[in-house]
């Protein structure tokens, strides 16, 4: 039987909550089990529940999107935070990724869309809007022009086995993928990528992808233009990730 994705959806409007909770809950694979009006509410229901997935509004009264993004990364590491938002400025995205923010899509997302994200990041996978994903390329090409080929103090704690994982993870590879490669189990891997986002400081994959890049830790990059058509791939600095369809 497949399992049941739990769902907890932060925004301070309570017609919005409703429309994607009576949406969501017409798919039988996915269970939401709380909602949230504030960033202080959101953080107490993510203690609480633990949900495989928060979709997280970013402009709320009080505690906002990116400080109860970065509060529920710490009292439910488990938690994946997909960002649902009308904001598309780098004000808005840089600080929901730093903080700990897996996807990150705006409100003109269609409902089929929107499930597939839940579902994706439920797998630890990324979907990024495409202006998102854009701005994310550039920012990269940006610090690789910048930044010194090799920044080895970066990853100095790392041991030979994580640098390989890491440079896996930033190619694009599922965990299943760098077993394969690295004639590894499954749940080897699964315990190297959770010492490589100890070491590191970071949340999850997504981060630790974008990080590799930009510490120089990657020597080659495929610079193809990323595409805008929903489940295609994008790739930032060889990183690939879905990107949800533009509306609009």
């Amino acid at each position: 039987m497949e399992r049941t994705i739990t769902v907890l959806i932060v925004d301070d409007h309570a017609v919005v909550r409703q429309g994607v909770r009576a949406f969501l809950e017409t798919q039988p694979d996915i269970h939401v089990v709380a909602e949230a009006a504030s960033g202080e509410e959101a953080v107490r229901q993510a203690e609480r529940y633990a949900p495989d997935v928060v979709l997280m509004d970013l402009v709320m009264p009080g505690m906002d999107g990116v400080a109860a993004t970065r509060a529920i990364k710490r009292v439910s590491p488990r938690s994946q935070v997909i960002v649902l938002t009308s904001y598309h400025d780098d004000e808005h995205i840089f600080p929901a990724i730093r903080a700990g923010a897996l996807s990150y899509l705006l409100k003109d997302v269609s409902p089929d869309e929107l499930a597939t994200a839940v579902r994706r990041a439920a797998q630890g996978e990324a979907i990024l809007h495409p202006r998102v994903a854009a701005r994310l390329v550039q920012e990269i090409h940006a610090a690789r022009v910048t930044s010194e080929p090799d920044t080895p103090s970066a990853f100095e704690d790392l041991t030979e086995r994580e640098l390989e994982v890491l440079r896996l993870i930033a190619q694009g590879l599922s965990n299943a993928a760098i077993a394969q490669r690295l004639y590894i189990s499954e749940r080897t891997v699964k315990s190297h990528v959770s010492n490589i986002l100890s070491k590191l400081h970071l949340a999850d994959r997504t981060q630790a992808a974008v990080y590799a890049w930009k510490k120089g830790l990657m020597r080659a990059m495929n610079d193809e233009e990323p595409t805008d058509e929903y489940g295609s791939s994008k790739e930032v600095g060889g990183w690939k990730m879905e990107t949800a369809d533009e509306h609009g």
